[in-house]
């Protein structure tokens, strides 16, 4: 039992090697399961036994990505505490704003697929909305949990992860703004406005106003320090 269970875990890893490759090579839409198949000398009917769709297929790669990131595993590695809310969220805007500042190619297709995707059947939206949440939830959800208990923040609503989601879907938007060649939309660029987002968003997730200056200005001081010793190393 365990070496059929190791054979199909290496073809899934071979599934997946082949699906980059061809991502990488032809895009998103220029790939087919079927093209997937033939870079892994298997059937397309043994692609699916592992990968339904396309969408599958690709949604799996970019959760892979996201695991594989250090910085993500540092922050999950972290206790939960309202610090660990402040990192999670000031991750995520930087994450998006690098991505708006100078999206390559890759990832305006990621974008543009997601927006498609929610204006056609949603499939590949869902399919990631779930690794997100997957890999996510859980320390967002118990890092607000802490705040509310340590004073720093109040409950807003019932769902505290529709909070993570109402956030997420902010920086997003934002990003989408500047995908044509000529922006919708012009937020300015700088400290100054990944300060302000990330403001707008704790105070909207029920922080107050002494754990965010005390959470924003302790990271903002740690990253700086850090990039110093990156410069002098």
């Amino acid at each position: 039992m365990s070496n059929l269970r190791m054979t199909s875990d290496v073809r899934r890893e071979l599934i997946l090697s082949a699906a980059k490759r061809c991502f990488a090579h032809n895009g998103f839409a220029g790939t087919t399961t079927k093209s997937v198949a033939a870079a892994a000398s298997i059937s397309e009917a043994l692609l699916f036994k592992h990968f339904p769709t396309k969408a599958a297929l690709y949604a799996e790669i970019l959760a892979e990505a996201c695991q594989a990131d250090p910085a993500l595993h540092r922050l999950l590695d972290r206790e939960p505490s309202t610090e660990t809310l402040v990192i999670l969220i000031r991750g995520m805007v930087k994450h998006f704003l690098n991505a708006s500042a100078s999206p390559d190619q890759q990832e305006a297709q990621r974008l543009r697929l997601m927006v498609s995707s929610q204006l056609d059947d949603g499939e590949f939206a869902r399919l990631l909305y779930e690794k997100i949440r997957d890999l996510i939830s859980q320390a967002f959800t118990a890092s607000l949990e802490r705040a509310i208990a340590a004073g720093d923040a109040v409950p807003v609503g019932r769902e505290p992860l529709n909070l993570f989601w109402f956030a997420h879907h902010t920086v997003l938007m934002m990003v989408l703004t500047n995908l044509p060649s000529v922006p919708t939309l012009s937020y300015g660029s700088g400290p100054d406005l990944e300060r302000q987002i990330c403001e707008f968003i704790l105070r909207g997730v029920g922080l107050n106003a002494a754990a965010i200056a005390l959470h924003l200005d302790r990271e903002a001081v740690f990253n700086a320090a850090q990039t110093s010793a990156a410069e002098s190393a």
